[in-house]
C-alpha cells in the first residue's frame, strides 16, 4: 500500500518523536519512607536506562542526621537485559533493601510530599521552590521557600570533552516560617564522581517529616542532569535539613 504524503509525513514524524521520547533517560522517583525518629529517610529512582534500554532501580538510605548513606547501600539493580522488564528490577531492588525498610519500618511513616517540581512541569521555576509543610485546605502552617544556586566547577577529566565546566549547587532557604532568611542547607565544594558529568540541577521538591515537639525534616529533592547517551540523564539527589518547631 501506498502512503499519500501527508500520511508519511504524520508516521516518520510520530516515529521521531517516539523515538526521542524512548531516548530519554530520566529516572522516576519514589519516596518510601521515614524511622520513627525521623533519623532515616529513604526513596527509589528507577527507570530504563538510554542507549542500553537496560531496566534499573536504586533506593537510598540516609541518615538525616549527618547526611550520609547507611552502611551497604544504596542499594542498586541494573539488569543487563532490555527484555527483562522494568517491574523486574525494581521487583529484585525492593527484596534486597526489605531489611532495611523493616528495620526502620518505613512503611509506617511515609511523611508528606509536600512540593514535587519534575522535570515534565513547563511554569514552575528550575531553581526556585515555595511550599507549606502541612497539607490542609484552607491553608495553614508555616511557608517556605527554597533557592538553588549553580556554580561552575573545572571538568572531571573523562567529561572535559563533553563539558567544558560541571555546575555543582547550592541550596538557600530564602524564608522560613514566612520571614527572611539565607540560611545555607549545603553547597558544593567539588563534583562527586557518582553525578557523572553533570550539565545542570532542578528543584525537584520537598518530603517533610513532623515530630511532635522536636525538630522537623525536610528532604530536598534535587534532580541532576548530566551527559547521556542520547539527551541528558535525570538522577536524583535527596538532601536532609531541620527546621526548628
Amino acid at each position: 500500500m501506498r502512503l499519500s504524503g501527508g500520511l508519511a509525513v504524520a508516521l516518520v514524524s510520530a516515529a521521531l518523536i517516539a523515538d526521542t521520547a524512548l531516548a530519554a533517560d530520566i529516572a522516576s522517583f519514589r519516596s518510601i519512607g521515614f524511622s520513627d525518629d525521623g533519623s532515616v529517610y529513604a526513596f527509589e529512582e528507577y527507570g530504563v536506562q538510554d542507549g542500553s534500554g537496560f531496566p534499573f532501580s536504586n533506593i537510598f538510605f540516609i541518615n538525616t542526621q549527618n547526611d550520609t548513606f547507611l552502611p551497604g547501600t544504596p542499594i542498586r539493580v541494573r539488569l543487563e537485559d532490555e527484555d527483562a522488564g522494568l517491574s523486574k528490577a525494581r521487583a529484585e531492588a525492593a527484596t534486597r533493601a526489605t531489611p532495611l525498610v523493616d528495620k526502620f519500618d518505613l512503611n509506617s511513616r511515609p511523611g508528606l510530599l509536600a512540593a514535587f517540581n519534575p522535570i515534565t512541569e513547563t511554569e514552575s521555576p528550575a531553581h526556585r521552590l515555595a511550599y507549606r509543610e502541612y497539607a490542609s485546605e484552607p491553608a495553614f502552617g508555616r511557608e517556605f521557600v527554597l533557592t538553588l544556586q549553580e556554580k561552575n566547577f573545572p571538568a572531571a577529566e573523562n567529561c572535559k570533552e563533553m563539558t567544558p565546566e560541571s555546575p555543582g549547587f547550592r541550596l538557600v532557604f530564602v524564608s522560613e516560617n514566612g520571614k527572611p532568611s539565607d540560611r545555607e542547607i549545603c553547597a558544593d565544594r567539588k563534583i562527586p564522581d557518582s553525578r557523572t558529568c553533570p550539565t545542570g540541577y532542578r528543584l525537584g521538591g520537598v518530603v517533610v517529616d513532623q515530630q511532635d515537639g522536636k525538630p522537623a525534616t525536610h528532604v530536598v529533592l534535587v534532580h541532576v542532569l548530566s551527559v547521556g547517551f542520547e539527551g541528558h540523564d535525570g538522577r536524583w539527589i535527596a538532601v536532609p535539613v531541620h527546621v526548628a518547631p
